[in-house]
C-alpha cells in the first residue's frame, strides 16, 4: 500500500498513548523519535503530547528523559502493579497506568486554544466518546493504529472519524 500523507486542518495535536502504542510491537516496528520528526513535518502540529506511566527502573527514567529531550510534552504519573495471578511463590503482576483522563484533559485545554484537528496513537476503544464529541463540534479527528490494535468501538463509528494504520504513514 502507499504511504499516506494526512490533509490536517489548522491548528493541530497529537497524543500519543505510549503504553497502547507500545503494545504494537508484534506488528509493526515504532520509534517514537520517528513519530516526533513525522509529526513535525506538519506545520498545523502545534501539541505532541506523549503518555508514560513513570516507575522506579533506570530504563523507565532515561526513557522519559529522552522523550522530553526529543520534544515531546510528557505527562506521566505512577505506575501501578497489579496482581494477576500466581506461579508457585511468584506473584505476577502486570504494569498498568491509564491516561484517558490525562488525554482527554488536553484535549479540552486544545480546544481552548482553537485546535481543529486530533490525532490519536492509540487503539483503546474508551476514547469513542470523546471522538464522537470532537466530530459533534466538527473537529477533524485522526486515529492512527496498528493493525491488530483497534478496538471495535473505533470501527463502529461511520462518520466523522478517519481511521488510518501506522504503516501507512511511512513512519
Amino acid at each position: 500500500m502507499s504511504k499516506v500523507k494526512l490533509n490536517l486542518r489548522d491548528k493541530v495535536g497529537v497524543y500519543i498513548d505510549w503504553a497502547n502504542v507500545y503494545g504494537w510491537r508484534d506488528v509493526v516496528s515504532i520509534d517514537p523519535k520517528k513519530l516526533y520528526k513525522y509529526f513535525g513535518k506538519y506545520k498545523q502540529v502545534d501539541f505532541r503530547g506523549f503518555y508514560f506511566g513513570a516507575d522506579k527502573h533506570p530504563k523507565s527514567k532515561k526513557f522519559i528523559k529522552q522523550m522530553r529531550q526529543v520534544g515531546y510534552k510528557v505527562k506521566t504519573k505512577p505506575v501501578k502493579y497489579i496482581k494477576i495471578g500466581r506461579v508457585g511463590d511468584n506473584i505476577i503482576r502486570k504494569r498498568k497506568c491509564d491516561f484517558d483522563i490525562e488525554i482527554c484533559m488536553d484535549v479540552y485545554k486544545g480546544l481552548e486554544k482553537g485546535y481543529e484537528g486530533f490525532v490519536f496513537l492509540t487503539g483503546d476503544g474508551d476514547f469513542v466518546p470523546l471522538y464522537k464529541y470532537l466530530i459533534k463540534k466538527k473537529k477533524q479527528v485522526i486515529v492512527v493504529y496498528a493493525r491488530k490494535h483497534v478496538g471495535r468501538e473505533v470501527w463502529q463509528v461511520k462518520e466523522g472519524l478517519f481511521k488510518v494504520q501506522l504503516d501507512h504513514l511511512g513512519v
